[in-house]
């Protein structure tokens, strides 16, 4: 694990308020239980959480200052958590990856992950769903497989991760898509058209992977 994982690397500036909630949110909080159950998500030893969900709610596809990319995403320091309420979501409003900058509305700050989540959107308007999970046994064997992955020089929460992303998510690619942070010990990204698809692809290749 790398000594700042769960630390907040971008600019914050939160302003007061709630995000937006409805069946689809309901569902992305179901996933994230879910996964929590698998280990996927939670909180190591220390005390440090790990693992976050988003769900785009508008704008489609810009450039790397996007002010139309909104999306809802996981709370910082929810990890360690099983099942969250409305109040450990928050709405990101707008996000410079150029500036490392981000402009939230909820009661908590978001995940230190919504620069990376926000590269996303805005490198692919298809894609409506984000979920970041760590795994040991999944990263490793992803690596050795060749999977699609970020340079292994290129920490979490930096400018220079929020571009490897928009620039693997930006090329032709099917959806779902799994990819491995290899600058980001355990870390690996799902992302596609819906939460369900997402959390499929992320269930079957933990199987896969797995299963003895």
């Amino acid at each position: 694990m790398d000594a700042t994982d769960g630390v907040i690397k971008f600019a914050s500036e939160r302003h007061p308020g709630t995000a937006p909630w409805g069946p689809q949110l309901e569902a992305l909080n179901h996933a994230r239980t879910t996964l929590f159950d698998l280990g996927l998500i939670g909180a190591y030893p220390d005390g440090v959480g790990y693992g976050n969900l988003s769900l785009r709610v508008s704008g489609d596809q810009g450039n790397q200052d996007n002010q139309g990319n909104q999306f809802v995403i996981t709370g910082s320091a929810t990890g360690a958590q099983r099942t969250l309420q409305a109040s450990q979501y928050c709405l990101v409003e707008a996000f410079s990856i150029e500036h490392n900058w981000v402009r939230t509305r909820g009661a908590i700050d978001a995940s230190s992950e919504s620069m990376t989540h926000g590269a996303v959107y805005a490198a692919n308007p298809a894609i409506h769903c984000v979920i970041h999970v760590h795994s040991r046994v999944l990263f490793d064997a992803l690596l050795r497989q060749n999977h699609p992955a970020t340079p292994a020089t290129i920490p979490y929460g930096t400018p220079a991760m929020a571009q490897a992303v928009y620039a693997l998510v930006q090329q032709p690619v099917a959806l779902p898509l799994l990819f491995v942070m290899a600058g980001h010990d355990e870390g690996i990204v799902a992302c596609g058209m819906d939460v369900d698809s997402v959390q499929n692809v992320l269930l079957a290749t933990t199987k896969r992977i797995c299963t003895p």
